[in-house]
């Protein structure tokens, strides 16, 4: 939302506390009355019509909260729509019958119109599957191209490991890899380090690449946008095979590198850096300081700018998904600083109570209340500093918001990254809501 995915406590900007801070925000600003806030653990609540409708009588026709239950097998396709009893176990599994459902599904939802739309964007996954229309899970043997480089760290499972071939465009569904392994029972040691891969590679040739020790990079640190400083001297570490009580050591005084701050946070330029054997860690750092500078001045921020327009960006880049909006939520920070309302980014309140990554967005009621120098649903203005590394793009997109009249933003799509602006509360109400039916359709991932 104005949020992550959702936020906010005048008005909550992240995805995870979206309703809690959307409420706040509009009581305090006199739009709605006064109501109880329910915690974001409870932020799903009253999205389960699909169960109460599945203990209706058999031939009760669904309300549209029946799509889950639908998908989950708890109301079955005969059942939907009150199908004649004539199209008995054949008629329903035929082609004919499925196609009955799915207009019966748009019609429930609106229309055919708008209805497609929303059932589509929202449960896609399920409808392939009734449908018998599930696409390929992995690329073809033969479509590789290119090249690119993939990071393991230390810790990495199947599971992460898949998330990142999948962000870096290797494979092409977020699990293809991590099913790979269970359909093989694979389990192999994965060692951290710099590895390169191409794009659109099967997830058999992926592992097989991984695998080889011709494919590790040597001395060399591959670092992401958003990581903290914790995280970058772990992979510079890894990456380089020196000690990481070095590189705790050089990131220790920031004043060594020109920067007047407490910390490093945000002034480790995320890039992918092949060094020198015997390369020092305090003159590896210095050049992920210096490549920052260099980003700050092309973006032409002044020299007493820096830190604050890295604040804006690390909190860009924890926020938006997608670079097209990266300006955007630059706007919606401008516009609520200068309205005087709190920021309220979840990734803020993360930050400063270390839940930064365990996966999801949405805050623990602990984060969102702990009274820390970073956390925006409880101080004004920006945070105390970074909160992560951000990269080029959000560096210029904290220096040039895009023109707009947003105050609250909601990811709703945890996969595409699908984010909705808006300007006023009830736009973003509904934002929420879409965000939490794509969560109720999706088993939370994510959320």
């Amino acid at each position: 939302m104005t949020d992550r995915p959702p936020h906010d406590g005048s008005v909550p900007l992240s995805r995870r506390a979206a309703r809690t801070a959307s409420q706040n925000a509009a009581e305090e600003s006199g739009q709605i009355p006064p109501e109880p806030v329910p915690t974001p653990a409870s932020r799903h609540l009253g999205h389960h019509e699909g169960a109460e409708a599945a203990q209706q009588p058999r031939r009760a026709a669904p309300a549209a909260g029946t799509l889950d239950a639908l998908f989950t097998g708890e109301v079955s396709t005969h059942e939907v729509g009150d199908i004649p009893s004539r199209h008995d176990r054949d008629r329903r599994k035929s082609r004919i019958a499925k196609w009955t459902v799915l207009i019966v599904i748009l019609a429930i939802v609106g229309g055919i119109g708008a209805g497609a739309a929303w059932v589509w964007n929202t449960y896609e996954t399920q409808i392939r599957s009734v449908m018998g229309w599930e696409e390929p899970k992995d690329f073809e043997a033969g479509e590789a191209t290119g090249e690119v480089l993939i990071t393991v760290v230390s810790g990495d499972t199947g599971s992460t490991i898949s998330q990142t071939l999948y962000d870096q465009g290797v494979t092409k569904t977020p699990t293809a890899f991590y099913d790979h392994l269970i359909a093989t029972a694979q389990d192999p040691p994965f060692q951290p380090g710099v590895y390169a891969l191409q794009q659109r590679m099967t997830s058999e040739a992926a592992l097989e690449r991984i695998l080889d020790p011709e494919s590790k990079r040597e001395n060399a640190a591959q670092v992401r946008e958003g990581l903290t400083v914790e995280q970058t001297v772990e992979i510079l570490a890894e990456g380089t095979s020196l000690p990481i009580e070095d590189f705790q050591a050089a990131v220790a005084d920031p004043s060594a590198y020109g920067v007047a701050a407490d910390s490093l946070e945000g002034w480790l330029f995320p890039a992918t850096y092949q060094f020198d054997p015997g390369t020092a860690a305090t003159d590896i750092v210095r050049t992920m300081v210096e490549r920052t500078i260099e980003s700050l001045d092309s973006a032409g921020v002044p020299e007493d700018r820096r830190e604050e327009i890295l604040t804006t960006a690390s909190i860009i880049q924890r926020e938006a998904r997608l670079p097209d909006d990266f300006s955007k939520v630059s706007r919606v920070i401008a516009n609520r600083l200068a309205d005087g309302m709190p920021l309220q980014m979840d990734s803020t309140a993360q930050f400063g109570y270390d839940e930064m990554h365990d996966g999801t967005v949405s805050s623990s009621a602990e984060a969102l209340e702990d009274d820390n120098p970073w956390n925006t649903y409880v101080r004004t203005g920006l945070p105390v500093g970074p909160i992560a590394n951000p990269g080029d793009v959000a560096i210029d997109a904290a220096m040039n918001p895009a023109d707009g009249p947003w105050l609250y933003f909601v990811t709703w799509n945890m996969d595409t990254g699908e984010t909705i602006f808006s300007a006023t509360y009830e736009e973003h109400q509904a934002g929420i809501e879409q965000w939490n039916a794509w969560c109720d359709a999706n088993d939370n991932r994510g959320c």
